[in-house]
C-alpha cells in the first residue's frame, strides 16, 4: 500500500533569538561571557533560533506541549481532528520525564483517544525512525492514517547553572560546543494511505548505523571523560552525577566522520539503484552547521555525485538546529513556501552524530494519483 504525506505543521516557542541575545537567556557561566561562542557561531552560520525558556530560566512550555502544538498546526491543514488519528509516532532526544515514553505524554496533551503509539528515542535520526514506523504500519494495512511528531526542548540543558556545578569551575570545549548549536522546536506530518490534493508520496526510508565501528560522539549521561566508564545512574547520588555526567557533550574530534558516513550512505543508495544524482530535484538535508554543508558538497563532488546547490533547501540559519525536529520543520516550511511540481523527486537526509546513524527518505510530488 502506498503512503503519502498530506499535511504538515510546526511550532517554535517564543520570539526568535539572535546571536547577541543567546547568552542573555542561557546565562553567563560564573558571570563571565563565553570565549567560544562567537567562534562556534561563525562556523555554524545560525543567525537566530527559539528557546522555550526565558532569561530567568523558567520553562515557558513543555516539550510535550510543543509537540502537541505542532500536531494541531498539522491537523489544521487537514480534514481531521485528533479523534480521527488512530496512530501516533513520536521522537525526541529527551522527554519532559525519563518515563513514560514521549508518545504517551503527547497523546495525553492531544487528548487523542485509543491510539496506537510509538516512541522513537535517539537524537536527530530518530525523526525518520518515527516516520518509518508510521509508514510501515500504514503500508501493511493496520491503519489508514497516522501522525508523526518530533520535538526537542534542549535549552533546559544549557542553563548557566548546569555548568556552574563543575568542581573545577571550568567548562571544556566538548561540553560548551552544543550550547551554541542547538535550540527548541517541534514538527509534525500526517501520513495517509491515499493522496489528498498535491502531496508527497513516500517511496522509501533507509538508514545505516555505524555504532558497531565508532565510539559515542554525542551524549548525555556518560562520565566526564573517556576513562570514566560510569553512567549517570552509577553515581552514589544524583548530585555527584551533576558534576559533569549530565552535561550534553560532543566529541568534536569525531565529528568529521559524520560527513563521510552521510556521503558513503548516499553512494550506497546509488549503487543499490534507489536513487541517482540526476534524478533528484530537491535536497532537504539536516546538516547542523554551514561548515558541514560545505564539506558534504566537497565530498560529493570528489565522488562524482554532486547535486547543484540550487536544489538544496535549508532553514537552519533562521530556525536553528532543533535536533530530531529539524527535518519535519524543514519539510513543513518547504511544503508551504517553496516551488515544486508534480513528479519532482525529493531526498531528505538526516546524519546523526550520536553514535553515527544516517537516515534517508525519498519522496515524489503527486496529485490525485
Amino acid at each position: 500500500m502506498t503512503v503519502y504525506i498530506t499535511s504538515s505543521g510546526h511550532f517554535l516557542p517564543g520570539p526568535a533569538v539572535d546571536n547577541d541575545e543567546m547568552e542573555t537567556i542561557l546565562g553567563k557561566v560564573h558571570g563571565k561571557p563565553s570565549r567560544l561562542k562567537n567562534k562556534i557561531l561563525s562556523s555554524n552560520g545560525i543567525k537566530q533560533r527559539h528557546y522555550a525558556i526565558d532569561a530567568a530560566h523558567n520553562t515557558l512550555i513543555s516539550n510535550q506541549a510543543m509537540a502537541a502544538e505542532a500536531a494541531r498546526d498539522c491537523l489544521q491543514h487537514s480534514p481531521f481532528t485528533p479523534a480521527d488519528i488512530p496512530l501516533l509516532s513520536c521522537a525526541t532526544s529527551q522527554g519532559d520525564m525519563v518515563l513514560p515514553g514521549f508518545a504517551s505524554l503527547v497523546q495525553a496533551e492531544l487528548a487523542l483517544p485509543h491510539a496506537e503509539i510509538n516512541s522513537a528515542h535517539g537524537i536527530c535520526s530518530s525523526s525518520l525512525m518515527a516516520v518509518k514506523y508510521a509508514w510501515m504500519a500504514i503500508q501493511c494495512g493496520e491503519h489508514r492514517r497516522g501522525l508523526v511528531v518530533c520535538s526537542e526542548l534542549v535549552s533546559r540543558l544549557f542553563k548557566a547553572g548546569r555548568y556552574e556545578v563543575l568542581s573545577d569551575e571550568s567548562v571544556d570545549f566538548n561540553a560548551e560546543f552544543l550550547r551554541w548549536m542547538l535550540s527548541d522546536g517541534a514538527g509534525a506530518i500526517l501520513l495517509e494511505n491515499a493522496p489528498r490534493g498535491r502531496c508527497f508520496r513516500i517511496d522509501w526510508i533507509k538508514s545505516y548505523s555505524h555504532a558497531d565501528a565508532y565510539p559515542t560522539c554525542m551524549s548525555v549521561g556518560q562520565g566526564r571523560d573517556a576513562t570514566d566508564s560510569r553512567t549517570w545512574q552509577d553515581y552514589p547520588q544524583y548530585a555527584d552525577a551533576e558534576k559533569g555526567a549530565l552535561l550534553l557533550r560532543q566529541d568534536v574530534r569525531l565529528l568529521e566522520n559524520i560527513v563521510k558516513m552521510g556521503v558513503d550512505g548516499f553512494l550506497r543508495l546509488i549503487r543499490d539503484g534507489m536513487t541517482a544524482p540526476g534524478d533528484i530535484d530537491h535536497v532537504l538535508c539536516h546538516f547542523s552547521s554551514a561548515y558541514f554543508k560545505s564539506r558534504i558538497f566537497q565530498l560529493m563532488s570528489m565522488a562524482g555525485v554532486a547535486i547543484p546547490e540550487s536544489k538544496w533547501y535549508t532553514n537552519l540559519y533562521e530556525r536553528g538546529n532543533t535536533g530530531c525536529a529539524s527535518i519535519l520543520i524543514m519539510l513543513d516550511e518547504f511544503m508551504r513556501t517553496q516551488s515544486y511540481q508534480v513528479g519532482d523527486r525529493i531526498i531528505c537526509m538526516v546524519p546523526e552524530s550520536g553514535r553515527f546513524n544516517v537516515a534517508y527518505m525519498h519522496l515524489t510530488v503527486v496529485e490525485n494519483e
